[in-house]
């Protein structure tokens, strides 16, 4: 608690620009600009938003055998995605599994050919890598790239961005990695992201950054965002945040998350189980949950905040859930979130009552994500 915030390569910039700081993860971050977070989260629908996630974990696991695939079959022993069927130049949702079933991070893997990138969350980046390490450390060379950045430009105008300074960014698709130059600087892009639009996210040298950053935000509808806009358009694409809507409380089908373990990972697969609480796991996918993480839209103009108990009755008699993150959708121009319900509550349509500031409100439960996502599969 009484460490010195640390700073991204991009602090300076971030001042320049106006930006309100905050702690985060141990770090400084922006949470918003001058614009306010509504105009940032609406810009980045509408065009592109520029985030620094340069805060996150970057760890690169080499084999010690020259085989990629030796990594993926070792890193399988911690997460229930196929790394084995990873293409180069491919990357993966997956999830860091407790023996009980738990989620102890999320993070992306990337097959770079011949080794592996994890990025994992900044409050986690620690223990995860302490944990690959003493699982990996005998056969694998695993190092935190602690001297890269990370930038996430985000939105519909974010490829005609990222082709001006590099004209192979525009060939990429959905979860493709590569390397290529922008602005002079070598870098490792990737297209995903996590709002639910079409982006792509550049790791680059920390000396890089501001060259690259400023590279971007001279391209036509580029705009600095920050970290309040970012949590807003998680929640509207249906994303969850780890530590708030997934931890070591909660598995992967609960979760919703049962589509990031693929074939050969499940029963009756090739390399089936073979992680930390893969036989609970199984079981629940086998037989069900008693919880399931749904969509909540509030009948009202009030948010419904993180925290809110629900309720399957107005009366307030019949617990149901709880809420696990909850804002005003400026894109859907109306509250959402997102929380866990009983099972035999969790069908859309259904009604139930949130606890909110001493009153019960109505809430229905809807499908994920509340605004479509725009990747370019």
């Amino acid at each position: 608690m009484n460490q010195p915030l640390l700073r991204t390569p991009l602090y300076d910039l971030h001042l320049e620009l106006g930006a309100r700081m905050v702690p985060f993860a141990g770090y400084e971050m922006p949470v918003q600009y001058p614009a306010g977070v509504m105009a940032e989260h609406l810009h980045t629908r509408g065009q592109a938003g520029l985030f620094d996630v340069s805060h996150m974990g970057q760890v690169r696991i080499r084999p010690r055998s020259g085989q990629v695939a030796d990594a993926a079959r070792a890193l399988e022993a911690l997460v229930p995605a196929d790394i084995v069927a990873l293409r180069p130049g491919r990357q993966r949702y997956a999830l860091f599994m407790t023996p009980d079933g738990g989620i102890s991070d999320d993070l992306m893997v990337t097959n770079m050919g011949d080794w592996l990138l994890l990025v994992v969350n900044a409050a986690c980046k620690a223990a995860d890598f302490a944990h690959v390490q003493k699982a990996l450390g005998d056969t694998c060379t695993v190092e935190m790239l602690s001297t890269r950045a990370l930038l996430a430009v985000q939105g519909p105008a974010a490829e005609a961005a990222l082709a001006s300074l590099n004209p192979a960014a525009a060939g990429m698709r959905f979860m493709d990695v590569a390397e290529m130059d922008l602005a002079g600087a070598p870098c490792i892009v990737s297209r995903s992201g996590y709002t639910g639009e079409d982006g792509y996210e550049i790791g680059m040298a920390d000396g890089d950054a501001l060259t690259v950053a400023r590279a971007l935000l001279a391209q036509p509808g580029v705009a600095p965002a920050g970290l309040g806009a970012r949590d807003s358009l998680r929640l509207e694409a249906g994303l969850c945040l780890y530590g708030t809507d997934i931890d070591l409380t909660t598995t992967p089908v609960e979760a919703a998350l049962e589509w990031s373990i693929q074939k050969s990972r499940r029963s009756g697969g090739a390399r089936a189980g073979g992680y930390p609480g893969a036989k609970i796991v199984a079981d629940q996918m086998a037989d069900g949950v008693s919880r399931r993480r749904v969509g909540l839209r509030a009948e009202g103009r009030a948010p419904v905040r993180g925290g809110a108990e629900l309720f399957a009755d107005e009366a307030g008699a019949t617990p149901a859930g709880r809420v696990t993150s909850g804002a005003f959708g400026p894109s859907v121009n109306a509250p959402v979130a997102m929380g866990y319900v009983a099972n035999d509550l969790s069908a859309p349509g259904t009604r139930l009552f949130a606890a909110v500031r001493g009153r019960l409100l109505p809430v229905q439960v809807t499908a994920l994500p509340f605004v479509a996502p725009t990747f370019r599969r």
